[in-house]
């Protein structure tokens, strides 16, 4: 039996991440992957297919509807549903065949198949054949992901009541889609399809979308999406779907209790979230913790109750984001080479990819109040930026927070065209403790969209020039 270092269970952004990061360090690493491929969810059935048509479907609506306020005269486009699926396809293959080869070139041996822990120290893989490898190692990973959460009384077919996993593989564009849940994976897909031609239904249970973000930004940008076409339905629940015919019936009720209305649908998108995905790992056997949601219990150095299991990413405690999963695994890989990895956790961007996009990083106005948290805002609009104005992409604004007395900006909020690459300014200014006064007196390019951030920056410790 071959000894490792360390053994990872999931390849998805944290766990080839801290693979790679560990083999780097010169510990000996294999990986364990019940898929076919590596990337996980987010390569293979999450963020990178769906950000394929994310693109696809808003190039295809700015042709037909933003290009001939430009000058530009096309015919009306069409669409080739296959050929954008083959797009998307070819994105999600270039993606998953990258890790293998990062895999391969760090000397990482990779194992297909169902992973289980059989005690410290000890992992088996069961294959497709059924034929079981057992693995010797210092140290085990939990690096497992998420999946997506049920919701009860509804029963996920992929084809007309889907997942996010269904929603990607559509195979014709629905006349109505009924999305359950304004969460980000809701609002994404619910915006693809809607660009694509469908009638788009939100049905949420919150009195606002977007859960936990900035109530401003949440609030600005339901207007902007019902402008695009969507409908709201907020402190709502759906209770039941019932096929009738070659359609839906999806029943919905008021959050609080109440008549139910029946809304008729082709397509039901269940998207109110994910939970942990720890089944078969034989955690309990293990005697491994977990918490009342279902989540891998771990100090602050990602260890487990078990000494030499540890776990990362979204089966533990914390956001379930990719890029906070490769950051945990970096550093859990610094500390079992012994070095000392951290992660700062109130400074994590979220992205959500719709046009425009919402972008954050730390505190919300919500959460500085809660917190009694003395702090001054400042804000922007594109509206007033000389980039955003050529372009056409003149909705949302930026709004910086800082703190009262010191000035330290505590949280940054993006509604508009790129505000996914627009955060990592302010992100970069907050991993740092820089100030507003720091952003605002940062020399900036001109005519750029950033421009916005550095006059919110300023609008927060004096005035902006340009509003």
């Amino acid at each position: 039996m071959s000894q490792y270092d360390l053994v990872v269970i999931g390849t998805g952004p944290g766990g080839y991440v801290c693979a790679i990061k560990a083999a780097q360090l010169g510990l000996k690493v294999a990986v364990v992957e019940k898929r076919a491929t590596h990337g996980g969810t987010c390569l293979n059935v999450g963020c990178i297919p769906s950000k394929a048509l994310l693109h696809a479907s808003e190039m295809f609506h700015e042709a037909g509807h933003g290009f001939e306020a430009l000058g530009i005269k096309v015919a009306k486009p069409k669409l080739d549903l296959p050929a954008m699926m083959t797009h998307k396809q070819a994105t999600i293959d270039a993606n998953v065949g990258g890790v293998a080869f990062l895999l391969k070139k760090n000397k990482i041996e990779a194992f297909h198949g169902t992973g289980k822990i059989l005690g410290q120290g000890k992992v088996s893989v069961t294959a497709e054949d059924g034929n079981v490898t057992e693995l010797a190692t210092k140290s085990i990973v939990i690096a497992t992901g998420s999946d997506v959460m049920q919701l009860p009384g509804v029963e996920i077919d992929e084809k007309q009541v889907v997942s996010s996993t269904g929603a990607l593989t559509l195979e014709k564009v629905p006349d109505h889609l009924v999305v359950v849940g304004g969460g980000v994976i809701g609002l994404e897909l619910g915006s693809v399809w809607g660009r694509l031609g469908a009638k788009v239904t939100v049905v949420e249970f919150m009195d606002k979308i977007l859960g936990p973000m900035d109530g401003d930004v949440s609030k600005q940008f339901q207007r902007m999406l019902a402008k695009q076409g969507m409908t709201f339905k907020l402190s709502s629940k759906v209770t039941g779907v019932a096929k009738k015919g070659k359609g839906l019936e999806v029943s919905v009720e008021p959050a609080a209790g109440g008549a139910a209305e029946v809304i008729e649908a082709d397509v039901v998108l269940v998207a109110i979230g994910r939970k942990p995905y720890t089944a078969g790992l034989g955690l309990e056997e293990a005697g491994v913790k977990l918490d009342n949601r279902g989540r891998v219990e771990t100090n602050g150095h990602y260890q487990t109750n078990v000494p030499g299991i540890y776990a990362i990413g979204d089966v533990i405690v914390g956001p379930m984001l990719a890029h906070k999963a490769e950051d945990e695994g970096v550093a859990l890989a610094e500390m079992l080479a012994g070095q000392a990895g951290h992660v700062n956790y109130d400074v994590i961007p979220g992205v959500v990819y719709t046009s425009p996009e919402v972008a954050s990083v730390g505190k919300t106005e919500e959460e500085l109040k809660a917190a009694g948290v003395a702090y001054k805002a400042g804000k922007f609009n594109f509206v007033a930026n000389g980039r955003a104005r050529a372009m056409n992409h003149t909705d949302g604004f930026v709004k910086v927070l800082a703190d009262a007395a010191t000035d330290r900006v505590l949280g940054v909020h993006i509604v508009g065209h790129g505000a996914g690459e627009m955060i990592h300014e302010a992100a970069v200014l907050m991993e740092f403790g820089g100030s507003s006064e720091d952003l605002g007196r940062t020399c900036h390019a001109h005519p750029t969209m950033s421009e916005a951030v550095k006059e919110a920056a300023m609008a927060t410790f004096a005035k902006p020039i340009h509003a």
